[in-house]
């Protein structure tokens, strides 16, 4: 069974900092990527971020130069270092694999293993 779990969410002022984790089971890299996304309440969820299975990571331009993804296939884990976060980053943060598709790509519905969420919350 495959299961995610995002930790590392909480509540920062704008201009602050936070590291997100995604601790995967279960999942054997057998997709083309995983990512993350991001839902704001009364918003419609988006992508923020992807790495490929080599590594290569591509943002959504509204987090670009501020948010970074990384990996950890040996400790089954995925990150996303949120920095210079602003207030209009307040979301739910979710981290996804991607198997749907034969590459990576930016659509929700390509993406078939999700976590529950962890929430970040920037005040100005």
């Amino acid at each position: 069974q495959v299961r995610f779990v995002e930790s590392g969410g909480g509540s920062v002022q704008s201009g602050g900092s936070l590291r997100l984790s995604c601790a995967t089971s279960g999942y054997t890299y057998s997709g083309p990527c995983m990512g993350w996304f991001r839902q704001a309440p009364g918003q419609e969820r988006e992508w923020v971020g992807s790495v490929a299975n080599d590594g290569m990571t591509t943002y959504a331009e509204s987090v670009k130069g501020r948010f970074t993804i990384s990996q950890d296939k040996a400790k089954n884990s995925m990150y996303l270092q949120l920095n210079s976060l602003k207030p209009k980053d307040t979301a739910m943060y979710y981290c996804a694999a991607a198997t749907g598709a034969p590459i990576c790509t930016v659509l929700e519905v390509d993406y078939d293993y999700w976590g529950q969420g962890t929430q970040v919350t920037v005040s100005s």
